[in-house]
């Protein structure tokens, strides 16, 4: 949620800054602005809607400045207006400040800012870190930032620049992530790689409770009591092609097509010596996995998936939940957390408050130093690449692809699993070779309003997964139901206007389901199945049917999911919708 793109250096600040925040797009946001340092002053520009808006209104300027900031908004406190857009300033216009995260403590600050006479302009939480820099400044940004970090409660980061100190940039990170890109003679700060992948792949990636000083000359790195810090230079090991299209019309279909890759590299690089963990999960009493959304979709097939082969319990809770709630954990637990970025706040919280409990923390994230990855006892890293579209695909079956391997290699069968496993991307690349026939499907019921997707053992979360991408990007009502527990409510909703999509392989609930399909059909509902190549028992009941290749039971989520991904995106994208950064959503989520 939210972007942050500085720049010191030599060039002119403002293309680099206006490319960095159309890199960052993906994040979400309703609204973005810049702040260049000019001849001694302060130019702020800022825009609702799209960064394009933002482009326009800067358009034929001829800004030179060679320190800025930028940032893409997504709204938490205040509404989405030119007023509350970033970057803020102090009354003076003397200060500029881009922030992401939520300041809790907001409203007292504000309150006593106001006593002394402070007139503000906006209704952010934001406005109040750049009047309190202005408020404490003596000659030393730093030393400002170092006497107003103590003062805010919250999980934030930002950036501030000051006309009294052109060449240099504060950044701070607590809670949301923030990276800094080193190069010769200038430098960056952002708050995700793809922003300043043209200029360098150099990165520091700070950790709380952590203040980069930037200037053209060099990077410092502080703690908040002002300690200097070492932190080691990451090469980033993706380039900006690999952020780009490639030819394809948006990054969602892109990545969908990228998932025999993902898998396999994931497979690869799980095969290091270097991703073996110390321990095994028969170890633990209890293995709790932690996760949001798409994520947690995964942990749902992964629990499966370590009962079978380890027999240890699992259960799986959204974080958001977890944090709140009265779990009992005790060092008898082992706890996994998943995160595409590594930076979801919820499964980042949940992971520190089990840690605090005694408990051994697993990371599953897809980004290598990210916070995630950084405070878990041991990571399993995805090798899925970037992933620009909000809406998950490749991450998703990277996810599934460590979690499988995770299971997998508490068995005495080890090997023998993890070769089956290797033969996935070959059967994902056979049933992205049916896409036309998903895109003829999702032409036919792209004006229905609602959806229904059905599927029972591991295909239930994929049921639910094809049911968050159909509503995160077309906007269509879906929900995701067990097959079985459809007698007890949603059998209700079905008529002869309800496409009812079911997931249907060949396992071992296969009749079982095939009598819900039955169900559904006596009702006049659309049957839409997904089952393995052959199946002329399941087509013959089915209004359309899309078939994959036949796989063993276990594996079977790494081929239904596919078509479901399909079916989303060229639903969305027949409806002239925007697949890549559909409204209200942000690709990392770092606010409660």
């Amino acid at each position: 949620m939210c972007g942050i793109i500085g720049y010191t250096g030599k060039e002119p600040a403002l293309p680099l800054i206006l490319g960095g925040l159309e890199r960052l797009e993906y994040r979400g946001y309703d609204s973005a602005g810049v702040a260049i340092i000019e001849d001694g002053r302060l130019i702020v520009e800022k825009r609702v809607g799209k960064i394009r808006e933002l482009v326009k209104s800067l358009w034929g300027k001829p800004y030179e400045g060679k320190t800025g900031i930028g940032h893409t908004r997504w709204a938490t406190h205040g509404e989405p207006s030119t007023e509350n857009a970033h970057p803020h300033t102090d009354e003076k216009r003397e200060f500029a400040v881009v922030h992401n995260g939520i300041i809790e403590n907001y409203l007292e600050l504000r309150g006593e800012l106001e006593r002394e006479g402070v007139s503000f302009r906006s209704n952010t939480d934001t406005e109040v870190i750049a009047h309190l820099i202005a408020k404490s400044y003596r000659g030393d940004l730093l030393e400002a930032v170092l006497e107003v970090v103590k003062k805010l409660r919250g999980a934030f980061a930002f950036a501030v620049i000051t006309v009294h100190e052109p060449g240099r940039i504060i950044g701070v990170k607590q809670g949301s992530p923030l990276v800094v890109g080193i190069s010769e003679g200038e430098n960056f700060l952002a708050s995700d790689i793809p922003a300043i992948l043209p200029y360098t792949r150099r990165v520091i990636t700070l950790s709380d409770g952590e203040i980069a000083d930037l200037t053209p000359e060099g990077v410092n790195i502080y703690d908040f009591n002002g300690n200097p810090i070492t932190k080691d230079i990451t090469i980033v090991p993706w380039d900006l092609i690999s952020a780009e299209k490639a030819g394809f019309k948006h990054f969602m279909l892109k990545e969908i097509y990228e998932q025999p890759k993902a898998v396999g590299d994931t497979i690869r690089g799980l095969l290091s010596p270097a991703e073996e963990l110390p321990f095994s999960l028969k170890e633990f009493r209890r293995v709790l996995v932690i996760a949001c959304g798409t994520s947690y979709h995964a942990g749902l097939i992964g629990k499966s998936w370590i009962e079978k082969y380890t027999g240890v319990p699992t259960e799986v809770v959204y974080a958001s939940e977890f944090r709140y709630g009265d779990f009992p954990v005790s060092e008898e637990d082992l706890i996994i957390g998943i995160s595409q970025s590594g930076e979801t706040i919820d499964t980042k919280f949940a992971i520190n408050f089990a840690k605090d409990k005694g408990a051994r923390t697993l990371a599953v994230v897809n980004v290598v130093g990210s916070s995630i990855d950084r405070e878990a006892d041991y990571t399993l890293h995805t090798h899925a690449g970037p992933e620009i579209g909000v809406a998950a695909t490749k991450t998703f079956t990277a996810q599934l692809t460590a979690l499988y391997f995770l299971a997998a290699s508490n068995h005495g069968e080890r090997d023998k699993l993890i070769a089956e496993l290797m033969k996935m991307p070959a059967r994902i690349e056979a049933v992205l070779e049916k896409a036309e026939d998903v895109e003829r499907i999702a032409q036919k019921f792209m004006k229905k309003k609602d959806f229904l997707y059905l599927g029972r053992y591991l295909s239930y979360p994929i049921a639910l997964e094809g049911a968050l991408k159909l509503k995160e990007i077309s906007y269509i009502h879906a929900e995701g139901y067990p097959a079985g527990e459809m007698k007890h409510g949603p059998i209700a909703l079905i008529d002869e206007n309800m496409p009812v999509v079911v997931v249907c392989p060949q396992d071992r609930v296969y009749d079982k389901t095939l009598s819900n399909v039955e169900e559904v059909r006596t009702r006049k509902g659309i049957v839409i199945s997904v089952g393995f190549e052959g199946d002329e028992r399941l087509e013959k009941v089915s209004r359309e049917f899309i078939s994959v290749p036949p796989v063993e039971e276990d594996f079977t989520p790494f081929v239904t999911v596919v078509p479901l991904q399909l079916l989303a995106y060229y639903i969305a994208s027949r409806l002239g919708l925007d697949v890549d950064q559909p409204r209200n959503l942000a690709k990392t989520v770092t606010v409660e």
